[in-house]
């Protein structure tokens, strides 16, 4: 039987999914987790399960102490990660990209460094160490503010102009400073605000090699100031010659990079200048979003990726059709209470499913200080269009109760208006 060293971050999403694909294969996954290390002891344990994923040095010391053999593959469920799956790999000897290429790869200054030195289309940018003002950068507006290591659209702020550039800056400090404990080293990243259309690429790297998974729109337009993430459709209604042209920039890329293996989930905007690569992950889609290929390709995206890393022959069953999701969006911070209209949602055509993943009492916020969804919404239809109008009309079923966080300043604010 197989064995592969499962990372699994104990806030993802997607956990259930690699854990039903291995049990599918007949895999045998050796968990390691990031709870808490004071905690896990009490629970009973072991230093595998309370390892820190942002120290990959450190972590790898502890999974190479406690495994009793060599596992096939080492994967890591999502972004947090991807660094000690491939520092591990390194390892252990086995198969993967390049530790430095992946870490690269997740640092916002360094891939567009690499694009700039790879002539790659890359915009004017700026490190911003921690401290420094950005009034004494060169900038012309309108620029977007990111923090260098989160993924998603977390710590990701546009400024129109000097007054709007100080606050981003402080607004994402202050996320960096929450969510990374390297903030004060990091700095952030400024550059230039890209115009156009945005789409995103999963594919699947072997030796080098990619096969395009899937080709997403993303219909709605992301033009900030905070850019979340609302709906990918697949097939793309681009151009067949655009379509080849994101993939052969992305396959560019990944070589100057190093990557030559696994997942790769790439994003970019197009305009009449060209193709501008947001970023390329060393992973796969985050959150369920890898759900909606399933029908796509006949195997869950997670079964493919166990599939690749254990050696096993992948055979695709690309079905024709359309598919997309929504990742439903948080409109306001505030505490979620539940919804309505979820029977609504499901019943209405070309929905193929409909999951909440919000829980009561949980304390939700948009980007770019939120890190998560409401739920995701799927669709399956004959053309890309139908797929996507099916998503926002079951959305606009859905009907959400957050209410704010201090319920006594609200009914005062209420009071006086």
């Amino acid at each position: 039987m197989k064995r592969v060293l499962l990372l699994l971050p104990t806030t993802s999403y997607r956990n259930s999914d690699f854990l039903a694909a291995a049990a599918k294969l007949g895999v045998e996954i050796v968990a390691a987790a990031n709870y808490c290390h004071r905690l896990a002891p009490a629970w009973g344990f072991a230093p595998i399960m309370a390892l820190h994923f942002d120290r990959p040095e450190q972590a790898a010391e502890t999974v190479l102490r406690e495994i009793d053999s060599r596992p096939d593959a080492v994967l890591a469920v999502d972004d947090s990660g991807v660094e000690l799956a491939a520092l591990l790999s390194e390892r252990l000897g086995l198969s993967a990209n390049p530790a430095h290429a992946v870490r690269c790869m997740r640092d916002k200054l360094a891939f567009r460094r690499l694009l700039q030195e790879g002539a790659f289309a890359c915009p004017a940018f700026r490190h911003l160490p921690e401290g420094e003002d950005p009034r004494a950068a060169l900038l012309t507006f309108p620029v977007v503010v990111k923090a260098r290591r989160l993924s998603g659209s977390r710590g990701v702020v546009r400024a129109d102009n000097a007054e709007a550039l100080a606050r981003a800056v402080n607004r994402v400090r202050a996320i960096q400073s929450l969510a990374d404990r390297d903030a004060e080293a990091l700095g952030l990243v400024i550059e230039d605000f890209i115009p156009g259309r945005e789409y995103a690429l999963e594919g699947l790297l072997e030796r080098g090699t990619l096969t395009t998974l899937a080709l997403f729109d993303k219909p709605d337009p992301l033009d900030g100031p905070y850019f979340e993430e609302t709906l990918y459709v697949t097939p793309s209604r681009l151009p067949g010659e655009v379509q080849d042209q994101i993939r052969e920039v992305v396959v560019r890329v990944c070589r100057h990079a190093g990557l030559t293996d696994g997942p790769v989930h790439a994003e970019m905007r197009i305009n009449d200048r060209g193709i501008w690569l947001l970023e390329i992950a060393a992973r796969s889609i985050g959150g369920l979003c890898g759900r909606v290929l399933t029908h796509v390709l006949g195997m869950s995206l997670e079964e493919l990726i166990l599939r690749q890393a254990v050696g096993e022959p992948i055979a695709l069953a690309r079905n024709s059709g359309a598919a997309g999701v929504m990742m439903i969006p948080i409109p306001r911070r505030g505490i979620f209470h539940g919804l309505e209209g979820l029977e609504a949602a499901r019943s209405v055509p070309a929905i193929a499913g409909v999951t909440i993943t919000a829980e009561a009492g949980q304390i939700v916020a948009p980007p770019p200080e939120g890190a998560s969804y409401l739920g995701f919404i799927f669709a399956r239809a004959a053309r890309p269009e139908e797929a996507e109008d099916a998503l926002r009309s079951a959305h606009r079923r859905l009907r959400f109760d957050i209410r704010s966080e201090y319920p006594a300043k609200a009914a005062t604010t209420a009071a006086r208006t």
